[in-house]
Protein backbone atom coordinates (compact mmCIF):
# COMPACT_ATOMS: atom_id res chain seq x y z
CA UNK A 1 0.00 0.00 0.00
CA UNK A 2 1.41 3.42 -0.95
CA UNK A 3 2.06 6.03 1.73
CA UNK A 4 -0.72 8.22 0.28
CA UNK A 5 -3.29 5.39 0.39
CA UNK A 6 -2.23 4.47 3.91
CA UNK A 7 -2.69 8.07 5.08
CA UNK A 8 -6.16 8.17 3.47
CA UNK A 9 -7.04 4.90 5.19
CA UNK A 10 -5.94 6.23 8.57
CA UNK A 11 -7.93 9.45 8.09
CA UNK A 12 -11.05 7.43 7.26
CA UNK A 13 -10.54 5.26 10.33
CA UNK A 14 -10.27 8.37 12.53
CA UNK A 15 -13.49 9.74 11.02
CA UNK A 16 -15.18 6.37 11.49
CA UNK A 17 -13.98 6.21 15.10
CA UNK A 18 -15.42 9.64 15.85
CA UNK A 19 -18.71 8.68 14.21
CA UNK A 20 -18.97 5.42 16.19
CA UNK A 21 -18.12 7.20 19.44
CA UNK A 22 -20.74 9.84 18.75
CA UNK A 23 -23.36 7.16 18.02
CA UNK A 24 -22.29 5.03 20.98
CA UNK A 25 -21.50 1.92 18.93
CA UNK A 26 -19.34 -0.31 21.12
CA UNK A 27 -18.35 -3.95 20.67
CA UNK A 28 -19.00 -6.37 23.50
CA UNK A 29 -16.74 -9.41 23.25
CA UNK A 30 -19.14 -11.36 25.45
CA UNK A 31 -21.82 -11.03 22.76
CA UNK A 32 -19.97 -13.53 20.57
CA UNK A 33 -21.56 -16.97 20.59
CA UNK A 34 -19.15 -19.82 19.92
CA UNK A 35 -19.96 -23.53 19.50
CA UNK A 36 -17.85 -26.68 19.49
CA UNK A 37 -17.32 -26.06 15.78
CA UNK A 38 -17.15 -22.56 14.31
CA UNK A 39 -17.14 -21.30 10.74
CA UNK A 40 -16.17 -17.88 9.44
CA UNK A 41 -18.00 -16.99 6.22
CA UNK A 42 -16.76 -14.13 4.04
CA UNK A 43 -18.43 -12.91 0.85
CA UNK A 44 -18.40 -9.71 -1.19
CA UNK A 45 -21.62 -8.56 0.48
CA UNK A 46 -23.90 -9.56 3.31
CA UNK A 47 -26.01 -12.08 1.34
CA UNK A 48 -29.03 -10.37 -0.25
CA UNK A 49 -31.02 -13.60 -0.43
CA UNK A 50 -34.02 -12.09 -2.25
CA UNK A 51 -31.92 -10.48 -4.98
CA UNK A 52 -29.58 -13.15 -6.36
CA UNK A 53 -29.30 -16.92 -6.34
CA UNK A 54 -25.76 -16.98 -4.91
CA UNK A 55 -26.94 -15.10 -1.82
CA UNK A 56 -30.01 -17.33 -1.57
CA UNK A 57 -27.75 -20.40 -1.62
CA UNK A 58 -25.47 -18.95 1.05
CA UNK A 59 -28.38 -18.13 3.35
CA UNK A 60 -29.53 -21.75 3.11
CA UNK A 61 -26.00 -22.98 3.90
CA UNK A 62 -25.94 -20.72 6.97
CA UNK A 63 -29.32 -22.12 8.06
CA UNK A 64 -27.99 -25.68 7.77
CA UNK A 65 -24.90 -24.85 9.84
CA UNK A 66 -26.95 -23.19 12.58
CA UNK A 67 -29.46 -26.06 12.63
CA UNK A 68 -26.57 -28.42 13.35
CA UNK A 69 -25.24 -26.28 16.23
CA UNK A 70 -22.26 -24.93 14.29
CA UNK A 71 -21.27 -21.37 15.18
CA UNK A 72 -21.40 -18.98 12.22
CA UNK A 73 -19.45 -15.73 11.91
CA UNK A 74 -20.31 -13.57 8.91
CA UNK A 75 -18.56 -10.60 7.39
CA UNK A 76 -18.57 -8.81 4.05
CA UNK A 77 -15.74 -7.31 2.03
CA UNK A 78 -17.11 -3.79 2.38
CA UNK A 79 -14.86 -0.79 2.95
CA UNK A 80 -14.71 -0.04 6.66
CA UNK A 81 -16.15 3.46 6.31
CA UNK A 82 -18.99 2.23 4.07
CA UNK A 83 -19.88 -0.94 5.93
CA UNK A 84 -23.65 -0.86 5.54
CA UNK A 85 -26.36 -3.38 4.70
CA UNK A 86 -30.12 -3.70 5.07
CA UNK A 87 -29.61 -7.40 5.85
CA UNK A 88 -27.62 -7.30 9.11
CA UNK A 89 -30.76 -7.78 11.20
CA UNK A 90 -31.96 -10.82 9.25
CA UNK A 91 -28.81 -12.80 10.01
CA UNK A 92 -28.56 -11.61 13.61
CA UNK A 93 -32.10 -12.89 14.23
CA UNK A 94 -31.04 -16.25 12.80
CA UNK A 95 -28.27 -16.46 15.42
CA UNK A 96 -25.31 -15.46 13.25
CA UNK A 97 -22.41 -13.47 14.70
CA UNK A 98 -22.40 -10.61 12.17
CA UNK A 99 -19.42 -8.28 12.04
CA UNK A 100 -20.07 -4.55 12.01
CA UNK A 101 -17.55 -1.79 12.77
CA UNK A 102 -17.62 -0.78 16.45
CA UNK A 103 -15.36 0.63 19.14
CA UNK A 104 -13.37 -2.06 20.95
CA UNK A 105 -10.68 -1.23 23.50
CA UNK A 106 -10.75 2.44 22.46
CA UNK A 107 -10.13 1.70 18.77
CA UNK A 108 -12.19 0.71 15.73
CA UNK A 109 -12.59 -3.06 15.54
CA UNK A 110 -11.64 -3.57 11.89
CA UNK A 111 -12.39 -6.59 9.71
CA UNK A 112 -8.86 -7.88 10.23
CA UNK A 113 -9.10 -7.19 13.95
CA UNK A 114 -12.36 -9.15 14.13
CA UNK A 115 -10.79 -12.11 12.34
CA UNK A 116 -7.83 -12.11 14.75
CA UNK A 117 -10.22 -11.90 17.71
CA UNK A 118 -12.27 -14.97 16.75
CA UNK A 119 -9.48 -16.96 15.06
CA UNK A 120 -8.40 -19.03 18.11
CA UNK A 121 -11.82 -20.70 18.20
CA UNK A 122 -12.33 -21.02 14.44
CA UNK A 123 -12.28 -24.40 12.73
CA UNK A 124 -13.16 -23.39 9.17
CA UNK A 125 -13.09 -20.31 6.96
CA UNK A 126 -15.58 -20.54 4.08
CA UNK A 127 -14.40 -17.95 1.55
CA UNK A 128 -16.72 -17.16 -1.35
CA UNK A 129 -15.52 -16.14 -4.83
CA UNK A 130 -11.98 -15.91 -6.24
CA UNK A 131 -10.92 -12.44 -5.05
CA UNK A 132 -12.33 -12.99 -1.57
CA UNK A 133 -10.28 -16.16 -1.15
CA UNK A 134 -7.17 -14.47 -2.52
CA UNK A 135 -7.56 -11.49 -0.18
CA UNK A 136 -8.45 -13.25 3.07
CA UNK A 137 -6.81 -16.69 3.03
CA UNK A 138 -3.46 -15.38 4.29
CA UNK A 139 -5.13 -13.17 6.94
CA UNK A 140 -6.99 -16.20 8.30
CA UNK A 141 -3.98 -18.52 8.10
CA UNK A 142 -1.74 -16.02 9.87
CA UNK A 143 -4.33 -15.61 12.63
CA UNK A 144 -4.71 -19.37 13.10
CA UNK A 145 -2.73 -21.82 10.90
CA UNK A 146 -4.99 -24.70 11.98
CA UNK A 147 -8.12 -23.24 10.36
CA UNK A 148 -9.22 -25.27 7.34
CA UNK A 149 -9.79 -23.11 4.25
CA UNK A 150 -12.82 -23.76 2.04
CA UNK A 151 -12.73 -22.05 -1.35
CA UNK A 152 -16.27 -21.71 -2.73
CA UNK A 153 -15.98 -20.86 -6.43
CA UNK A 154 -19.72 -19.98 -6.66
CA UNK A 155 -19.22 -20.40 -10.39
CA UNK A 156 -16.15 -21.03 -12.53
CA UNK A 157 -15.43 -17.42 -13.50
CA UNK A 158 -12.87 -18.42 -16.14
CA UNK A 159 -15.45 -20.49 -18.00
CA UNK A 160 -18.03 -17.68 -17.94
CA UNK A 161 -15.54 -15.15 -19.34
CA UNK A 162 -14.13 -17.56 -21.91
CA UNK A 163 -17.65 -18.26 -23.17
CA UNK A 164 -18.34 -14.54 -23.36
CA UNK A 165 -15.18 -14.14 -25.46
CA UNK A 166 -16.27 -16.96 -27.77
CA UNK A 167 -19.64 -15.25 -28.21
CA UNK A 168 -18.47 -11.64 -28.70
CA UNK A 169 -14.82 -12.09 -29.76
CA UNK A 170 -13.80 -9.35 -27.33
CA UNK A 171 -10.09 -9.67 -26.54
CA UNK A 172 -10.61 -8.04 -23.13
CA UNK A 173 -12.79 -11.01 -22.14
CA UNK A 174 -10.08 -13.43 -23.25
CA UNK A 175 -7.41 -11.63 -21.20
CA UNK A 176 -9.71 -11.45 -18.17
CA UNK A 177 -10.58 -15.14 -18.54
CA UNK A 178 -6.90 -16.12 -18.41
CA UNK A 179 -6.37 -13.96 -15.31
CA UNK A 180 -9.25 -15.74 -13.59
CA UNK A 181 -8.00 -19.17 -14.61
CA UNK A 182 -4.64 -18.41 -12.99
CA UNK A 183 -6.34 -17.05 -9.88
CA UNK A 184 -8.88 -19.85 -9.52
CA UNK A 185 -6.33 -22.64 -9.93
CA UNK A 186 -3.97 -20.87 -7.50
CA UNK A 187 -6.79 -20.61 -4.96
CA UNK A 188 -7.60 -24.30 -5.31
CA UNK A 189 -3.98 -25.21 -4.60
CA UNK A 190 -4.00 -23.13 -1.39
CA UNK A 191 -7.39 -24.34 -0.15
CA UNK A 192 -8.05 -27.48 1.87
CA UNK A 193 -11.28 -27.98 -0.08
CA UNK A 194 -12.59 -26.36 -3.27
CA UNK A 195 -16.35 -26.23 -3.83
CA UNK A 196 -17.70 -26.34 -7.37
CA UNK A 197 -21.37 -25.56 -7.84
CA UNK A 198 -22.05 -28.31 -10.39
CA UNK A 199 -20.57 -31.51 -11.78
CA UNK A 200 -19.97 -29.59 -15.01
CA UNK A 201 -17.89 -26.94 -13.24
CA UNK A 202 -15.97 -29.66 -11.40
CA UNK A 203 -15.13 -31.52 -14.61
CA UNK A 204 -14.01 -28.27 -16.26
CA UNK A 205 -11.82 -27.37 -13.26
CA UNK A 206 -10.24 -30.84 -13.28
CA UNK A 207 -8.75 -30.04 -16.70
CA UNK A 208 -6.62 -27.39 -14.99
CA UNK A 209 -6.37 -28.70 -11.40
CA UNK A 210 -6.44 -32.48 -11.38
CA UNK A 211 -7.12 -33.20 -7.70
CA UNK A 212 -10.62 -34.73 -7.72
CA UNK A 213 -10.42 -35.69 -4.04
CA UNK A 214 -10.10 -32.00 -3.08
CA UNK A 215 -13.02 -30.74 -5.19
CA UNK A 216 -16.54 -31.17 -3.80
CA UNK A 217 -19.82 -30.27 -5.48
CA UNK A 218 -22.31 -28.19 -3.48
CA UNK A 219 -25.08 -26.90 -5.68
CA UNK A 220 -27.99 -24.54 -5.17
CA UNK A 221 -30.79 -25.58 -2.84
CA UNK A 222 -34.20 -25.89 -4.44
CA UNK A 223 -37.17 -27.23 -2.50
CA UNK A 224 -40.10 -28.26 -4.67
CA UNK A 225 -43.29 -26.47 -3.61
CA UNK A 226 -46.30 -28.80 -3.53
CA UNK A 227 -49.19 -27.46 -5.57
CA UNK A 228 -51.77 -25.60 -3.49
CA UNK A 229 -54.90 -23.60 -4.19
CA UNK A 230 -52.62 -20.80 -5.43
CA UNK A 231 -51.46 -22.95 -8.33
CA UNK A 232 -53.33 -21.91 -11.47
CA UNK A 233 -54.03 -24.16 -14.44
CA UNK A 234 -52.75 -23.51 -17.97
CA UNK A 235 -55.81 -21.59 -19.19
CA UNK A 236 -55.75 -19.12 -16.29
CA UNK A 237 -52.16 -18.06 -16.91
CA UNK A 238 -50.55 -15.63 -19.35
CA UNK A 239 -47.23 -13.94 -20.16
CA UNK A 240 -43.60 -15.01 -20.25
CA UNK A 241 -41.40 -14.46 -17.18
CA UNK A 242 -37.69 -13.80 -16.71
CA UNK A 243 -35.93 -13.17 -13.39
CA UNK A 244 -32.30 -12.21 -12.85
CA UNK A 245 -29.88 -9.82 -11.17
CA UNK A 246 -28.62 -7.31 -13.74
CA UNK A 247 -25.25 -6.85 -12.08
CA UNK A 248 -24.60 -10.18 -13.79
CA UNK A 249 -23.72 -9.51 -17.44
CA UNK A 250 -25.07 -12.85 -18.79
CA UNK A 251 -28.53 -11.69 -17.65
CA UNK A 252 -28.13 -8.39 -19.47
CA UNK A 253 -27.11 -10.22 -22.64
CA UNK A 254 -30.01 -12.68 -22.33
CA UNK A 255 -32.59 -9.89 -22.13
CA UNK A 256 -31.18 -8.01 -25.12
CA UNK A 257 -31.14 -11.29 -27.07
CA UNK A 258 -34.74 -11.98 -26.04
CA UNK A 259 -35.93 -8.48 -26.92
CA UNK A 260 -34.03 -7.94 -30.17
CA UNK A 261 -33.90 -11.42 -31.73
CA UNK A 262 -36.38 -13.87 -30.19
CA UNK A 263 -39.56 -11.96 -29.42
CA UNK A 264 -39.92 -10.37 -32.90
CA UNK A 265 -40.26 -13.93 -34.23
CA UNK A 266 -42.68 -14.96 -31.46
CA UNK A 267 -44.82 -11.84 -31.90
CA UNK A 268 -45.49 -12.74 -35.54
CA UNK A 269 -47.48 -15.73 -34.24
CA UNK A 270 -48.55 -14.41 -30.82
CA UNK A 271 -48.81 -10.62 -31.27
CA UNK A 272 -50.48 -10.04 -27.86
CA UNK A 273 -47.93 -11.99 -25.82
CA UNK A 274 -46.29 -9.99 -23.02
CA UNK A 275 -42.98 -10.52 -21.24
CA UNK A 276 -42.40 -9.64 -17.57
CA UNK A 277 -38.77 -8.97 -16.57
CA UNK A 278 -37.96 -9.03 -12.83
CA UNK A 279 -34.52 -8.18 -11.49
CA UNK A 280 -32.57 -5.81 -9.28
CA UNK A 281 -29.94 -3.35 -10.48
CA UNK A 282 -31.31 -2.94 -14.02
CA UNK A 283 -28.97 -0.83 -16.15
CA UNK A 284 -30.15 2.15 -18.18
CA UNK A 285 -29.73 0.04 -21.34
CA UNK A 286 -32.05 -2.60 -19.90
CA UNK A 287 -34.60 -0.02 -18.72
CA UNK A 288 -34.63 1.44 -22.24
CA UNK A 289 -36.10 -1.84 -23.56
CA UNK A 290 -39.32 -1.30 -21.58
CA UNK A 291 -42.63 -1.24 -23.47
CA UNK A 292 -46.21 -2.38 -22.97
CA UNK A 293 -45.25 -5.83 -24.24
CA UNK A 294 -41.77 -6.00 -22.71
CA UNK A 295 -42.27 -5.00 -19.10
CA UNK A 296 -39.06 -4.14 -17.19
CA UNK A 297 -40.39 -4.36 -13.63
CA UNK A 298 -37.20 -4.14 -11.55
CA UNK A 299 -36.72 -5.62 -8.09
CA UNK A 300 -39.67 -7.47 -6.55
CA UNK A 301 -39.37 -8.64 -2.94
CA UNK A 302 -41.96 -11.42 -3.16
CA UNK A 303 -42.11 -13.06 -6.56
CA UNK A 304 -44.68 -15.79 -5.86
CA UNK A 305 -47.53 -14.06 -7.71
CA UNK A 306 -45.49 -13.86 -10.89
CA UNK A 307 -44.62 -17.55 -10.79
CA UNK A 308 -48.23 -18.50 -10.09
CA UNK A 309 -49.66 -16.31 -12.86
CA UNK A 310 -47.11 -16.62 -15.66
CA UNK A 311 -47.51 -19.37 -18.22
CA UNK A 312 -43.89 -19.88 -19.25
CA UNK A 313 -40.44 -19.05 -17.88
CA UNK A 314 -37.77 -18.04 -20.37
CA UNK A 315 -33.98 -17.93 -19.82
CA UNK A 316 -32.12 -17.49 -23.13
CA UNK A 317 -28.62 -17.39 -21.59
CA UNK A 318 -25.84 -17.36 -24.17
CA UNK A 319 -22.91 -17.55 -21.76
CA UNK A 320 -22.27 -18.14 -18.07
CA UNK A 321 -21.16 -20.94 -15.77
CA UNK A 322 -22.42 -22.90 -12.82
CA UNK A 323 -25.98 -23.65 -11.77
CA UNK A 324 -28.51 -21.00 -12.77
CA UNK A 325 -30.72 -20.29 -9.77
CA UNK A 326 -33.50 -18.92 -11.95
CA UNK A 327 -33.96 -22.34 -13.56
CA UNK A 328 -34.32 -24.06 -10.20
CA UNK A 329 -36.65 -21.35 -8.95
CA UNK A 330 -38.98 -21.84 -11.91
CA UNK A 331 -39.02 -25.59 -11.27
CA UNK A 332 -39.84 -25.00 -7.59
CA UNK A 333 -43.11 -23.43 -8.72
CA UNK A 334 -43.77 -26.11 -11.40
CA UNK A 335 -43.57 -23.38 -14.05
CA UNK A 336 -42.51 -24.84 -17.41
CA UNK A 337 -39.44 -23.23 -18.91
CA UNK A 338 -37.42 -22.78 -22.06
CA UNK A 339 -33.68 -22.24 -21.78
CA UNK A 340 -30.38 -22.85 -23.57
CA UNK A 341 -27.66 -25.47 -23.10
CA UNK A 342 -25.86 -22.90 -20.93
CA UNK A 343 -28.97 -22.36 -18.79
CA UNK A 344 -29.60 -26.09 -18.46
CA UNK A 345 -26.12 -26.97 -17.16
CA UNK A 346 -26.30 -28.99 -13.96
CA UNK A 347 -29.96 -29.97 -14.46
CA UNK A 348 -31.16 -33.28 -15.87
CA UNK A 349 -34.27 -32.60 -17.95
CA UNK A 350 -34.35 -36.25 -19.03
CA UNK A 351 -36.73 -37.12 -21.86
CA UNK A 352 -37.99 -33.52 -21.94
CA UNK A 353 -34.60 -31.98 -22.75
CA UNK A 354 -35.42 -31.41 -26.41
CA UNK A 355 -38.68 -29.64 -25.52
CA UNK A 356 -37.07 -27.37 -22.92
CA UNK A 357 -33.69 -26.53 -24.49
CA UNK A 358 -32.81 -24.58 -27.64
CA UNK A 359 -30.00 -22.24 -28.64
CA UNK A 360 -30.74 -20.29 -31.82
CA UNK A 361 -33.27 -17.47 -31.93
CA UNK A 362 -35.47 -19.47 -34.31
CA UNK A 363 -35.41 -22.64 -32.19
CA UNK A 364 -36.09 -20.76 -28.95
CA UNK A 365 -38.98 -18.85 -30.52
CA UNK A 366 -40.48 -22.07 -31.87
CA UNK A 367 -40.32 -23.77 -28.47
CA UNK A 368 -41.86 -20.75 -26.74
CA UNK A 369 -44.79 -20.87 -29.15
CA UNK A 370 -45.10 -24.66 -28.83
CA UNK A 371 -45.26 -24.82 -25.02
CA UNK A 372 -47.16 -21.56 -24.57
CA UNK A 373 -50.01 -22.74 -26.81
CA UNK A 374 -50.06 -26.47 -26.04
CA UNK A 375 -51.88 -27.36 -22.82
CA UNK A 376 -50.85 -31.01 -22.88
CA UNK A 377 -47.17 -30.19 -23.33
CA UNK A 378 -47.37 -27.50 -20.62
CA UNK A 379 -48.97 -29.87 -18.08
CA UNK A 380 -46.43 -32.61 -18.81
CA UNK A 381 -43.49 -30.28 -18.18
CA UNK A 382 -45.11 -28.81 -15.07
CA UNK A 383 -45.62 -32.28 -13.58
CA UNK A 384 -41.99 -33.25 -14.29
CA UNK A 385 -40.54 -30.32 -12.29
CA UNK A 386 -40.44 -32.20 -8.99
CA UNK A 387 -38.38 -35.02 -10.50
CA UNK A 388 -35.79 -32.59 -11.92
CA UNK A 389 -35.29 -30.97 -8.52
CA UNK A 390 -34.65 -34.15 -6.51
CA UNK A 391 -30.82 -33.73 -6.50
CA UNK A 392 -31.20 -30.17 -5.16
CA UNK A 393 -33.24 -31.00 -2.08
CA UNK A 394 -32.44 -29.58 1.34
CA UNK A 395 -31.61 -33.07 2.66
CA UNK A 396 -29.12 -33.73 -0.13
CA UNK A 397 -27.45 -30.35 0.43
CA UNK A 398 -27.35 -30.77 4.21
CA UNK A 399 -25.51 -34.07 3.86
CA UNK A 400 -22.89 -32.40 1.65
CA UNK A 401 -22.45 -29.39 3.95
CA UNK A 402 -21.98 -31.61 7.01
CA UNK A 403 -19.45 -33.77 5.14
CA UNK A 404 -17.38 -30.60 4.63
CA UNK A 405 -17.61 -29.53 8.29
CA UNK A 406 -16.45 -32.81 9.79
Amino acid sequence: MSMYKNIKKQIRLVKLKNKLLKEGVFFNEESLVFSKKNVLIIDEIIPEFNKDSGSRRLKEIISILLKNNIGVFLLADYRQHRYKSDYFGVYKKMGVNVYQPAIFKDEVLTIEGFIKLIAPKLNYAWLHRPHIFEKYQSIVRNANPKVKLIYDMVDFHYVRLQREYELNNNEDNKIEAQKYLNLETSNSKKADVTIAISDTDKSLLLKHYNKPEQIKVLSNIHQYLPKTANFKPFEKRCNLLFIGNFRHTPNQDAIVFLHDKIMPIVWKTLPELKVDIIGSYATEDIKALHSDQFNIIGFVDKVEDYFYNSRLFIAPLRYGAGIKGKIGQSLEYSLPLITTDIGAEGFNFGKHHNTMVANTKEEIAAKIIEVYTNKESWETLSAFSEHILEPFSLKSTEDTVLSLIK
